[in-house]
């Protein structure tokens, strides 16, 4: 996020991804801004979950949904133009995550496995099991069902690296779009994302018990990010030279996605929902 343009050059030198410029990696949030971050208590499943992204099963009916997404810099910020939320439930296999992005025009370019995904509007996971700001993780996903999934080894202030050739093993996902996907004819709804992450493979780094226990608290956040479009002969595209609006779970107090200190609590309950 944040002259993303450069991020680029983490594909050669891994500078920094899905967030800011390597400069802005020297920011912290301003005191003025920093508020507690938010927290989540995620519930048991109670049943199956079926990922095709519509959300509609059983399943998620009793799973709260979150706050609804601020300005990253914090509420003192313009509140986003469109709504999103999220909720989580996990069972013995998996951590579940679903998101529902208001949107009345859903456009995606990208289609090849991490390609920089927030070139396009994208829905974003960070995830630092232990909360020590080493060894997270980072998902992305564009309305087209793109994944860009990457490991942290240390955050860019501290050095990194990004790993981009970590894949996170038989993750599930899928996008469903309550409208039509670049086409600017019409008004769209929404598109939601639904994923299954696997225990498995969210262990090596975790150095938490996983699946958790009751009462374990995890290190979480979710990010959106949004460009401004115009239509070009009947195509969507991104408006040059404007950046692109942060909208996240728990606000970070800077354009930083990569302070993980600011992240959100996420508490495992073994109640079912």
């Amino acid at each position: 996020m944040s002259d993303r343009t450069l991020t680029l050059l983490c594909v050669v030198i891994p500078l920094f991804a899905g967030c800011d410029d390597p400069a802005a990696n020297d920011a912290q949030p301003g005191e003025a801004t920093l508020r507690p971050p938010r927290r989540y208590v995620c519930l048991r499943a109670g049943g199956t979950i079926t990922i095709d992204g519509k959300l509609d099963d059983p399943a998620w009916e009793g799973a709260a949904w979150s706050d609804a997404f601020v300005d990253i810099q914090g509420p003192e910020m313009p509140p986003p133009r469109f709504t999103t939320r999220m909720k989580m439930l996990w069972d013995d296999a998996y951590l579940y995550v679903a998101a529902r992005l208001d949107e009345p025009h859903v456009w995606g370019n990208l289609t090849e496995r991490d390609e920089i995904v927030f070139y396009d509007n994208d829905f974003e996971i960070f995830i630092d099991p232990d909360g020590d700001t080493n060894e997270y993780y980072e998902i992305e996903i564009n309305a087209l069902n793109t994944i860009f999934d990457l490991f942290l080894v240390r955050t860019y202030i501290n050095g990194g690296p990004a790993l981009h050739d970590w894949d996170l093993k038989d993750m599930l996902h899928a996008v469903h779009i309550d409208g039509t996907l670049n086409d600017p004819s019409d008004v769209d709804k929404s598109w939601s994302v639904e994923f299954a992450l696997p225990w498995d493979h969210l262990a090596p780094a975790a150095h938490m018990p996983t699946p958790p226990r009751d009462g374990d608290t995890w290190r979480i956040n979710f990010s959106r990010v949004e460009w401004l479009h115009r239509v070009v002969a009947g195509r969507y595209e991104k408006i040059p030279d404007t950046p692109e609006d942060n909208w996240v779970w728990s606000p970070q107090g800077v354009i930083n996605m990569h302070v993980p200190e600011r992240w959100g609590y996420v508490t495992f309950s073994t109640r079912q929902e």
